[in-house]
């Protein structure tokens, strides 16, 4: 097990065997069969980021970083929230529990809120619009929870038109 360690965090380079069970709980929540050529860092946290298997070449040691790479899931209690990111890399495998929203619930999910919906699931689920696949949201008791940080969130400013 290899580690690299800063003040901030420490960050694990998952071994072959972790990244395997990651791609498995992927497959099972949605179905999605994937070979990613990416090596796999995840965080005190949970989280967990993709990065070019070459950076195993640099002295990660000697730097102060707290992140690094592009952020993918979290991974924890036999789940996997993905990120935007992830959501963009699973969704067009994914062959199960993907949510397709319309116009409205879209604009709604974009500003960062919850969405009521009737739907008898509990779980995560990719998100959908069109072609583009939004992110993660965990639907709990007819409510889809929305994960979207606040940098990604979309504010709609709206002008009331002057005649």
């Amino acid at each position: 097990m290899r580690a690299l360690y800063n003040k901030m965090q420490k960050i694990k380079i998952l071994n072959n065997k972790e990244i395997k069970e990651t791609l498995n709980l992927i497959e099972k929540q949605w179905d999605a069969k994937l070979k990613l050529d990416y090596a796999f860092l995840k965080t005190e946290k949970d989280k967990i980021y993709l990065v070019n298997k070459d950076i195993s070449k640099v002295d990660l040691g000697k730097l102060r970083i707290n992140t690094i790479g592009l952020y993918f899931a979290e991974a924890k209690d036999n789940n996997v929230r993905l990120s935007i990111e992830g959501s963009q890399i699973i969704g067009p495998k994914a062959k199960k529990n993907i949510l397709e929203l319309n116009e409205k619930e879209v604009k709604e999910w974009m500003r960062g809120n919850d969405l009521e919906m009737e739907v008898d699931f509990s779980g995560f689920l990719i998100i959908k619009y069109n072609n583009d696949y939004l992110g993660c949201g965990k639907l709990r008791n007819g409510k889809l929870l929305n994960f979207i940080g606040k940098a990604s969130r979309i504010n709609m400013i709206t002008r009331k038109s002057e005649n």
